[in-house]
């Protein structure tokens, strides 16, 4: 491994300017070279787990052998699945526990918040590398960290002490100037983004914002700009870390952690933007795509039945501190129902403090526990055909737990001026003065809901506590040396992985069970997938562009192989469902030319000869359409490294393959 350096010393790093992103990438690089399209390796310094992706995440611990992690901090945190329905969200909770205590990971109880500005407030150093199973981790890049989303099997990887490879991006510096004005909030900054660039737009890039804007937002404004960075298709997001997030830093007693990490004066990016701030308006994502966005005044009028307001995308106390300003003293109508999720037990306790819990309340609004809740579809479905405006990250079709859902995004602001009127409406529009919010210096500090790991010389190690609900990883054989085998299901452009592998209240409960949850495979698009992969065995998928956005989870590419998926062919993928399905062993194809799209159809048969040897003669692979007498030109992106993956059958195959051949 390449000495660690610090994120000022960038060793082989270009000539010039430095921005952040480069730096931070240079002071944990241990293999590669900094060039856009090339695969490097990096040094992890944290890693963050929640509990709809963590109990797999321990299970390949368990498979890997692991003794401790080898991190500097590694945090399992309950969130997502806090509705206990039956006894099988408890068992995995008390699953994790046990394997925090047996590998040495910190633990954040139930009901002490979202994995993402806990760990910002508890956890969070600038300038260090983190890796999350939650492809929303790239909130962190708010402190100046280098933190990026990735499937399960790699975090569990880094906590073993092994580097994280990925694709160099592209740095897209983004510049900002002016101020926000009244109404408006850091909500508004990044539908702006996506208004502009799309779903697609921050593929293969990391976005850096920088410019004399930066100074008007407070940490955690910049976190929820960088949270739904993972909306752009994002590797990551990074702001510096300056001034501002000192100030967050003092305000949670860790001022120790801080480290200044800002960009040469004549620093450069491959890509730029730049946005006015004080010339933007309210904005707002319409249902189906965090990518449809236009200014609320277009949407306005639209009846309203539903309100939530939290999630890691709009997690700060002022958020929520804002919202009970504009309610203060006023009614939600009756055909209204607003719903608060506070995103941690601190943030409640200073909310409550200020007063603002009691205007919620008298206003007409429900309080939650803390935690993802409705943002995955556990709890507050909307009604069908009923407009819900949240303050969410995502809207895809399906994911708030309504399979017929209208679920629009928006800031704060927007949501309580809709729940006031029971219409979507411009918060500018309200007749009142804009909120005026003061929150305290230093923050009611929780550390008490967080246990910390044994010592790593603690005698004997804990054993796992795995009740019959906790499944096995499924056997994954090798890439056989021909495929000839049906499309079962053939789906279109930004199909996300919620679509792929449902989350929700139905399935989560399951995820630690690969073999039942695989029953809801692709059932959001085509309820008989499961039926047909089954009777098929090895079988193909085709997909169109941006396959698998959104979420992390793993259990989109492992499901789907435990019912026999062996190719995907498509016309493009998101970055970190491609790395999933490389992980285990299914191989991901691109149309060389996107219109042989249009030429494959669901029951057709495809056929590679000689894929072992195809792979290894280059980047181009011939498909053969038995059925159409047909074939295509396809294209692969596998480093060998990645190639040596697919050919094993996946990741831990391969590991165990290596490890018989050292004995």
């Amino acid at each position: 491994m390449a000495e660690h350096t610090e994120p000022g010393e960038v060793p082989g790093d270009r000539a010039g300017g430095r921005n952040v992103a480069r730096k931070l990438i240079a002071s944990h690089l241990v293999s590669g070279e900094m060039a856009p399209g090339r695969e490097i390796g990096l040094h992890v310094d944290q890693t963050l787990t929640q509990d709809a992706t963590g109990t797999l995440v321990m299970l390949e611990l368990e498979a890997l052998d692991l003794d401790r992690v080898r991190t500097d901090v590694s945090v399992q945190y309950v969130d997502h699945n806090l509705l206990q329905a039956d006894e099988r969200n408890m068992a995995d909770h008390i699953f994790l526990r046990s394997a925090c205590r047996r590998y040495g990971l910190w633990y954040s109880k139930a009901g002490n918040g979202v994995s993402h500005p806990t760990h910002m407030q508890r956890f969070g150093v600038p300038g260090a590398t983190m890796v999350g199973s939650d492809s929303h981790t790239c909130a962190a890049g708010s402190l100046g960290m280098l933190a990026i989303g990735v499937g399960g099997l790699e975090v569990a990887m880094a906590m073993a002490g092994e580097p994280l490879h990925v694709t160099m991006p592209e740095i897209w510096g983004v510049r900002l100037t002016g101020e926000l004005p009244p109404w408006l909030s850091a909500k508004d900054v990044i539908l702006e983004m996506l208004r502009r660039h799309g779903v697609r737009g921050g593929v293969n890039r990391i976005i850096e914002y920088h410019g004399p804007g930066l100074a008007s937002l407070t940490a955690m404004d910049r976190h929820v700009i960088a949270n739904m960075g993972a909306e752009l298709g994002a590797t990551t997001t990074v702001f510096p870390s300056d001034g501002r997030v000192l100030e967050f830093l003092v305000a949670e007693d860790r001022e120790d952690a801080f480290t200044e990490i800002v960009a040469d004066p004549d620093a450069s990016y491959d890509v730029t933007d730049e946005i006015d701030l004080s010339a933007l308006e309210p904005l707002i994502a319409r249902p189906g795509s965090p990518g449809d966005v236009v200014p609320v005044r277009e949407a306005a009028g639209e009846e309203v039945h539903q309100v939530v307001v939290g999630s890691s995308a709009n997690p700060g106390l002022r958020d929520f501190a804002s919202v009970a300003a504009i309610v203060k003293g006023r009614q939600v109508p009756p055909q209204v129902s607003l719903d608060v999720n506070p995103t941690s037990r601190q943030i409640l306790v200073d909310l409550t403090r200020m007063g603002a819990t009691a205007d919620l309340v008298q206003a007409g609004a429900r309080i939650h526990q803390a935690g993802c809740l409705g943002c995955i579809g556990m709890g507050q479905a909307p009604a069908i055909g009923r407009n819900s405006l949240r303050t969410f990250p995502r809207n895809f079709p399906g994911r708030s737990g309504t399979k017929d859902d209208l679920v629009w995004l928006c800031s704060p602001e927007t949501a309580a001026a809709a729940a006031l009127t029971g219409r979507i409406t411009d918060p500018r529009d309200l007749g009142t003065d804009p909120p005026a919010v003061r929150l305290p210096r230093r923050s009611s500090v929780n550390r008490d809901m967080l246990e910390a790991p044994p010592p790593a010389d603690a005698a004997p190690r804990p054993e796992l506590e795995k009740a019959p609900s906790i499944g096995v990883l499924p056997e994954l054989d090798p890439l056989p040396e021909e495929l000839e085998i049906p499309v079962v299901i053939k789906v279109g452009d930004d199909v996300s992985t919620d679509e792929i592998l449902q989350a929700g209240a139905r399935a989560l409960p399951f995820r630690s069970d690969i073999a039942r949850l695989a029953d809801f495979a692709f059932t959001r698009i085509d309820e008989d997938y499961p039926r047909r992969a089954r009777e098929a065995g090895p079988h193909a998928v085709v997909g169109g562009r941006n396959y698998g956005q959104g979420s992390s989870r793993e259990h989109a590419a492992i499901a789907p192989r435990h019912l026999g998926l062996r190719l995907v062919l498509a016309r493009g993928y998101a970055r970190i469902h491609w790395q999933n399905l490389v992980n285990f062993g299914i191989l991901p194809l691109e149309f060389a030319d996107g219109d042989d799209y249009d030429r494959v159809g669901q029951g057709d048969v495809l056929r590679i000869v000689g894929v072992r040897d195809a792979l290894e003669a280059g980047n181009e692979v011939e498909v053969r359409n038995v059925a159409k007498g047909e074939t295509y030109r396809a294209r692969h992106r596998l480093s060998q490294r990645q190639r040596d993956l697919v050919a094993a059958g996946g990741q831990i195959p391969l590991l165990r393959e290596r490890a018989l051949n050292e004995r």
